[in-house]
């Protein structure tokens, strides 16, 4: 499904809090005097020393070795063509926020007010000292070719135009999964490229180095087919020229062809030109947000097509991030002077190859596919495949030093295939595989605070992604006024105000009555309880009228959480509890109880263990738990850390597997460092701590919410587990993201309770 993005959205998105998506942060210690002494003046002057001698230093003394600068004069951006420097900022920005997502890279995105690109050359060349890497990003064509060319020749650090390259690498992959499914032989196969920019340049390139004939290609560019006998052509349209002069358009190049590859615009293959094509056709359309030819006609069409197409909500999504990323990886790391054609046509053969193994449970979970495997709707791996970075940067990091560019190479795979896990971004490991679960089955979500606007952004953005189905509680006439007031897109969703709707009110009332009347409830009391929103929402999905409930916006969590409680209740012998994440620093972390259990005995920790444990499996994590307590293993004596070391003893023997130790404070759990220092016995020294159990709501929901306001990070939650259906509470005053991510959660949460 392709996404919905709004103008009044996007720019709130850019504008709110600090303007842009990217800062700067320090990575040392800047608290005390002699912090800044050391950092600055006069301490800075030892390393200056050391690197003034040996100008290799930068590397062990700065941040050079995984800096990459995004750089751009702003002439060729995305769709929007020439449009300034400054007017292509945001996607520079954008970029190296991939770069350290999926990469763990640190980039400065820098934008240059030049068209010359001579002056350009001299610009980017005179920042070699402060880069490990360079990126050139929307810099139009033919000047590109040469920027990029002259630089690579001239400095000594990798150099890459994604726009030209990254798309190539990508497709030449599925190229190569595609030919081997339909059987045919590269050297043999006849390729139309329509469009002729600097990405199909690049891409036409590498199919001639992966063994395609030149002879055997046809470019077309807006102007028609690009033949020898036109004049005016540039060198690298040129090159590419065919000498035939039997065919005039389109139509014309791709009868009896193999292979289309497409780079200009949506719409200009017709269904008949593609009946025109060989048998087994290989159709590479990759205009956004429009293919050269509809993925659905295409397939109806042709049957035996092999398609791929910059979209997401096809199979063989043609995505750059698949590349780029990795591939700065591998060249930083092994500190390669360029990046050459062999580090290209090893990442090319890396995500050929990882196409064809076997897929991971993790990846088939996230797309709601469990034959997923190598086959016409599978030539390319999925971008949140957690072994792409294992996989193409070693090959690209390799390759440079079979080539002989490399400074520093790998001697310990090993050991660099647990530093690369650890670059692993971690939205990518959790909310981004969440997300597209929930996608693969939405589920019907009521939401209580249907009248506040943040709510109704959350709604939209779920109702456009196809996570949820979204159903609003409250007044219909102030939601409606909100959705138009926001230019929102919800008046076909399904709007229930308990204050009028007397008929359900009633009915839910009675099943309320029946199932409390022995706890003390009167059927009046359940009456006036039902027209409040947060019972009447939790009794739509236990009557089964919904999949999910979520409140919480604008009350206290236990007032959230008590209604659904009362109507819903948990499973059958387990309490509730609640689970917040924390997002920091390349760790996800769990906390638990932060929300539900005052002051739990030492059976009910016992069980809270056992639901988090499911829960953070739920998350794709091993859970590696500590039992929090104000000491460790026995260095103070007193009810919490007795009641720890007994929760510990049970969970051992009720656990086996499970990786727990305890009691232990937290601050000495989370640092592996000093663990492995003063309590190396310990199993989580060798097993970095992921989850803290806190012995009671106070100091669990004290942790969460402090590390929320003062802590550098993202949380989710709290979550809550061992609830019988779906419930889940939003933190007071949450953003629409958040509120996003819980409506996901929950609708993964329904799918696993069918």
């Amino acid at each position: 499904m392709s996404i919905k993005v709004r103008k009044e959205d996007a720019l709130h998105y850019h504008a709110k809090g600090k303007p842009g998506k990217i800062e700067v942060v320090p990575t040392k210690s800047l608290i005390s005097q002699i912090d800044l002494a050391l950092a600055y003046s006069p301490g800075v002057a030892e390393p200056c020393k050391e690197i003034a001698e040996n100008v290799e230093n930068v590397y062990k003394y700065t941040a050079k070795g995984n800096l990459v600068a995004v750089i751009s004069n702003g002439t060729a951006v995305l769709g929007l063509g020439d449009i300034g420097a400054e007017a292509s900022k945001p996607v520079m920005e954008g970029k190296g926020v991939l770069f350290k997502k999926f990469a763990g890279i640190d980039v400065f995105d820098i934008e240059i007010n030049e068209k010359d690109p001579k002056k350009i050359i001299e610009i980017v060349k005179s920042l070699e000292p402060t880069f490990g890497g360079i990126n050139l990003e929307d810099i139009k064509a033919p000047e590109c070719f040469e920027i990029e060319q002259t630089l690579r020749e001239e400095m000594n650090i990798p150099i890459m135009h994604d726009d030209q390259h990254g798309t190539a690498i990508v497709t030449s992959a599925a190229l190569l999964g595609a030919l081997e499914l339909v059987n045919k032989k590269i050297e043999e196969v006849k390729v139309v490229v329509n469009g002729a920019g600097a990405s199909a340049i690049s891409c036409t390139s590498l199919y001639v180095a992966l063994g395609v004939k030149k002879e055997n290609i046809v470019m077309l560019d807006s102007k028609g087919v690009i033949h020898k006998k036109r004049e005016g052509l540039d060198a690298t349209k040129q090159a590419f020229a065919t000498e035939r002069t039997d065919i005039e358009t389109l139509a014309d190049a791709l009868k009896n062809a193999d292979v289309f590859l497409g780079l200009s615009k949506g719409n200009v293959v017709t269904p008949e030109m593609l009946l025109s094509m060989a048998a087994n056709p290989i159709v590479f359309a990759c205009a956004n947000p429009d293919p050269e030819i509809a993925y659905e006609i295409a397939i109806q069409t042709r049957p035996d097509v092999i398609m791929a197409t910059g979209r997401s909500d096809h199979p063989n999504q043609v995505n750059n991030v698949l590349g780029f990323p990795y591939i700065f990886r591998g060249a930083l790391d092994v500190r390669a002077t360029k990046i050459n054609e062999a580090m290209k046509l090893a990442a090319v053969h890396a995500i050929a190859n990882l196409a064809k193994q076997a897929v991971p449970e993790t990846v088939k979970r996230t797309y709601g596919k469990k034959d997923m495997k190598f086959g016409k709707e599978y030539i390319l791996p999925k971008p949140t495949d957690p072994r792409l970075i294992t996989t193409i940067a070693p090959a690209v990091a390799k390759a440079a030093m079979d080539s002989g560019i490399a400074k520093h190479p790998i001697t310990d795979w090993e050991e660099y295939n647990d530093f690369l896990k650890e670059k692993l971004g971690i939205d990518q490991k959790l909310m981004s595989g969440i997300i597209q679960k929930a996608k693969n089955n939405p589920k019907r979500v009521v939401f209580a605070e249907g009248d506040h606007h943040k709510v109704l952004k959350a709604a939209q953005i779920v109702k456009d992604e196809g996570i949820a189905i979204p159903i609003l509680l409250g007044n219909k006439q102030e939601i409606e006024t909100l959705i138009k007031e926001h230019s929102l897109d919800l008046l076909d969703c399904i709007i229930i105000d308990p204050l009028e709707d007397n008929s359900k009110v009633k009915a839910y009332a009675q099943r309320m009555y029946e199932e409390r009347q022995r706890k003390g409830m009167t059927l009046y009391e359940a009456q006036k309880r039902m027209r409040e929103r947060h019972y009447f929402g939790s009794m739509m999905v236990e009557l089964g009228e919904a999949d999910a409930f979520i409140s919480g916006m604008n009350r206290d969590f236990v007032k959230s959480v008590r209604p659904a409680l009362q109507v819903i209740g948990g499973r059958a012998n387990e309490l509730v509890a609640g689970m917040g994440i924390v997002i920091s620093q390349g760790k996800t972390l769990f906390f638990a109880d932060v929300a539900v259990n005052e002051q739990p005995t030492v059976d009910e920790l016992v069980e809270i263990v056992g639901l988090v444990k499911k829960g953070v499996e739920f998350f794709g994590f091993e859970p590696h738990i500590a039992l929090g307590a104000y000491s460790s293993f026995g260095a103070s004596k007193g009810n919490i850390p007795s009641k720890m070391q007994e929760v510990l003893a049970i969970c051992k023997e009720k656990y086996p597997d499970l990786i727990i130790d305890g009691e232990i404070q937290p601050h000495i759990a989370l640092d592996n460092d000093l663990l492995k220092e003063v309590y190396p016995f310990s199993s989580l020294a060798e097993n970095e701590c992921n989850t803290i159990i806190f012995p009671g709501i106070s100091s669990g929901n004290i942790a969460f919410n402090l590390v929320q306001q003062v802590g550098k990070c993202d949380t989710i939650g709290p979550i809550l587990l061992g609830m019988n259906k779906p419930v889940h509470i939003l933190q007071l005053g949450c953003s629409v993201s958040e509120i996003v991510n819980v409506v996901s959660i929950a609708v993964v949460d329904a799918q696993s309770t069918e």
